[in-house]
């Protein structure tokens, strides 16, 4: 079967995105790539600080509410149905609920071949990351860097801390069907 969709989850500041944007460049066929955090710009600002939506607190902490729950669901179901008219789809994710939130990503890709990829980093590191960019609330990084792995199976893991983007992607595009 050919790998359909590359899910890959890790903590804010773990590098994911770098990783999705090195993949684009050294799989040979075109992927898209989607990201939670393109979900989060996308909805209402409104949303972007309310118990229904989506909350960061000042220690880092994320709470998910009901509301971000059932357009998260929307939008999954919505990249699958891309990967399934024969769109490669790269998802950046941080599965804040661990083994729960793979559980919903799995409801939704059915029989999709996924190749499920883990990104880990040191919290020191990712903390030092979060602080280099300045767009992340203090904290998230080192609160995110073991919780999202929690009961999560993967098909292939790598890790950021001293490792490059370009080396973790070649990594995973070995793994690609």
């Amino acid at each position: 079967m050919t790998t359909q969709m590359i899910i890959i989850n890790g903590g804010s500041s773990a590098g994911k995105s770098g990783i999705v944007r090195c993949l684009q460049a050294v799989l040979p066929d075109p992927w898209l790539a989607f990201g939670v955090d393109s979900l989060i710009d996308a909805m209402p600002l409104r949303m972007q600080s309310s118990d229904d939506g989506i909350a960061f607190g000042a220690d880092g902490g994320v709470n998910i509410g009901t509301e971000f729950r059932a357009l998260e669901g929307a939008w999954a179901q919505g990249v699958v149905t891309m990967a399934r008219a024969g769109a490669r789809v790269i998802i950046d994710d941080v599965f804040l609920g661990g083994a729960a939130a793979q559980d919903r990503w799995r409801n939704v890709v059915g029989d999709l071949d996924v190749l499920w990829v883990g990104v880990r980093c040191a919290s020191h590191v990712a903390e030092g990351r979060e602080v280099a960019r300045g767009d992340r609330v203090t904290g998230m990084a080192g609160q995110q860097a073991d919780l999202v792995h929690r009961g999560v199976d993967y098909d292939v893991e790598v890790d950021t801390t001293h490792t490059e983007s370009l080396e973790c992607a070649r990594a995973i595009a070995s793994h690609v069907a």
